[in-house]
């Protein structure tokens, strides 16, 4: 039932591949054209992001497992759809509010400043060994970077009810990500601040229709 979300959680990435480089796009370039990552090399890079997408995978695993904890309740049957469906509605407003169907509630609202400045100063102390030991642990400490596009993945990993399942969902969206961020000196060049704005409106697109297909399958669960 969750492998058309994968998919779509592959091309949310891709598509907002735009947004991924204004967010984390500068941090990725600062760190690889730095003395500490011009050092590690393409070694820096790989283990980068394999731990970034580790970051994702896990929170993935967790959510999944936390979600089908919730579907085996049976005491919270009703509270648990109710939550299933509100959460649907929640995605599909933020995911069109980003499409630029309206600008009040979008999936940039969810991004916390705070959080980034925390991460900044562990990474930080990261840097302080070598360049090769460090990239995976920035990488894991980097998937936590406060993200929009993120946290509506997670829900929707979490959606369904299954660590496997979730894993694989943000697994997808992980991978979907590593274009952009692993070529970020050649494609900032090439990508217009149109082109952005366009794949960013076409993520929230992929975002909503995520939502459309969960709200689908648990409106079916309940009155089917």
């Amino acid at each position: 039932m969750t492998e058309p979300l994968i998919s779509m959680a592959l091309f949310t990435a891709l598509l907002g591949s735009g947004h991924c480089l204004g967010m984390c796009g500068g941090l990725v370039a600062a760190l690889s054209l730095s003395p500490h990552g011009r050092e590690g090399g393409l070694f820096f890079q790989l283990f980068y992001h394999l731990g970034r997408i580790a970051t994702y995978t896990l929170l993935g695993v967790l959510v999944g497992w936390l979600g089908s904890t919730l579907a085996l309740t049976t005491t919270l049957g009703a509270v648990t759809r109710s939550l299933l469906i509100f959460s649907d509605l929640f995605v599909i407003v933020l995911g069109l509010g980003t499409a630029g169907f309206w600008k009040k509630y979008t999936l940039g609202q969810l991004e916390f400043q705070g959080q980034v400045r925390l991460l900044s100063g562990s990474i930080k102390r990261l840097r302080m060994i070598p360049a090769t030991a460090s990239a995976l642990p920035i990488g894991l400490l980097m998937g936590l970077l406060p993200c929009g596009f993120l946290y509506a993945m997670v829900l929707t990993a979490a959606q369904s009810a299954s660590p496997v399942q979730g894993g694989l969902i943000m697994l997808a969206f992980g991978v979907g990500t590593i274009p952009a961020l692993f070529l970020f000196g050649g494609t900032a060049h090439w990508l217009s601040a149109g082109a952005k704005v366009w794949m960013l409106r076409g993520a929230g697109m992929m975002v909503a229709f995520m939502g459309c297909y969960n709200l689908f399958r648990h409106l079916h669960m309940l009155f089917g």
